[in-house]
């Protein structure tokens, strides 16, 4: 079987988590990723730890696999031709550099395109390629302030909260992945290649979905609801007896078959509950009597009999309970890889399942510099002298 993006080369000139995490995906689908780092240190994630595992961080390793690691020192003339010669023969070059911090270098879209006209020229930035703040460097966690997010996440009487994970990176990437992919279509049916501009700011504006629509519409601010919803009552965590679990009635039907799990038949005739914007309307009074009812009973005997009547709900659970679920492992979210300095690493698998060309971890991810000298004799033809001679100069 092939893979769907087998012959397809992406130069990554990116670090950190957006634009590997977008490579990454690539090479899960099967592109040839090369991935350029800087002499000595790499990557800045490769320091990000503990913890570490043969002498690499766990973050490095989350979105890095399926790629290739050279060195290149962009500050060097060598280094730069380096690029230049290897966008000849890609398909894609991703980046995350400063606005116009590659240009000055003779490595931007309008440069590059004249050397390779199909190049797709992908940059990720904190805010974009224009506007008044396109200088201002971007970060995860300063993006999902101002974007909104921590407006509308944490307790309604709490401090505004970021998301446990680096999600504003993560959709980023993703979006580059998608826009990326539909370049190479349009490319295919116009033989041109073309610019693309991603922002983690747009991107987190954009996944505020719902939420920044009801804004729109009705000009109210939403508020914080914890891990309550703003618009659909009971859709939250409930404590039991042994701990919290999950909830979601989505309609008055699950709703009615709540009220028989619970034995209290009464609360399906009360005009206060009977509907979904009578419940929001009162959902201090709904919130309370459910609570009450269920500090009765452990977690696991509220899921068996909540689940039996139909209605969606499960548990809370810590990364140990995640990794070890039954569903989890039957979806294969678990891969275990060979690596050369480690002896075998854990990764997080791919969500994506094809059936006719399925993903695979072809290669662990590299170490740095890893690939350089194969890189650099078999694909670009330089001598195994003129590739000492760069290291003895540093250009790689």
């Amino acid at each position: 079987m092939f893979s769907p993006l087998e012959g397809y080369r992406i130069l990554d000139l990116s670090r950190v988590l957006a634009g590997p995490y977008c490579t990454m995906m690539l090479g899960d689908l099967g592109a040839e990723v090369i991935k350029v780092e800087r002499p000595g240190s790499g990557d800045d994630t490769r320091a990000w730890g503990p913890p570490f595992v043969g002498g690499e961080s766990a973050y490095y390793l989350c979105a890095n696999r399926n790629k290739k690691s050279i060195t290149v020192n962009l500050k060097s003339e060598e280094g730069c031709e380096i690029i230049r010669q290897l966008t000849k023969t890609s398909d894609v070059l991703i980046e995350n550099y400063k606005v116009g911090e590659l240009t000055e270098l003779g490595l931007g879209y309008e440069s590059l395109k004249q050397l390779n006209p199909r190049l797709i020229y992908c940059s990720i930035t904190g805010y974009g390629q224009n506007g008044p703040d396109k200088d201002l460097p971007g970060y995860d966690f300063i993006i999902q302030g101002r974007g909104g997010v921590m407006s509308i996440t944490g307790e309604p009487d709490g401090e505004p909260m970021k998301v446990g994970v680096a999600i504003v990176d993560i959709t980023t990437g993703l979006y580059a992945a998608n826009a990326i992919q539909a370049a190479l279509l349009a490319r295919a049916r116009t033989g041109k290649g073309q610019a693309i501009d991603i922002s983690l700011l747009d991107a987190q504006v954009a996944w505020l979905a719902n939420v920044a629509s009801s804004y729109l519409v009705s000009g109210k601010q939403p508020g914080r609801f914890g891990n309550a919803h703003p618009t659909i009552v009971p859709y939250q965590s409930f404590r039991a007896r042994d701990g919290f679990f999950c909830l979601a009635v989505g309609n008055d039907g699950q709703w009615q078959k709540l009220c028989q799990v619970l034995g209290h038949e009464e609360w399906v005739a009360d005009p206060r509950f009977a509907t979904n914007p009578a419940r929001v309307q009162h959902r201090e009074i709904v919130v309370a009597l459910l609570q009450d009812a269920f500090a009765h009973k452990e977690i696991a005997v509220w899921l068996r009999e909540i689940a039996a009547g139909g209605i969606p709900c499960g548990p809370v659970q810590t990364l140990d309970q995640v990794f070890a679920d039954q569903q989890v492992v039957a979806r294969d979210m678990i891969w275990t890889v060979a690596h050369p300095t480690a002896g075998e690493v854990r990764l997080v698998g791919s969500p994506l399942k094809l059936s006719e060309t399925p993903i695979a971890c072809r290669s662990h991810p590299p170490l740095l510099g890893e690939h350089t000298e194969e890189v650099l004799t078999s694909l670009l033809g330089y001598s195994n002298e003129e590739v000492r001679v760069f290291q003895r100069e540093k250009v790689i």
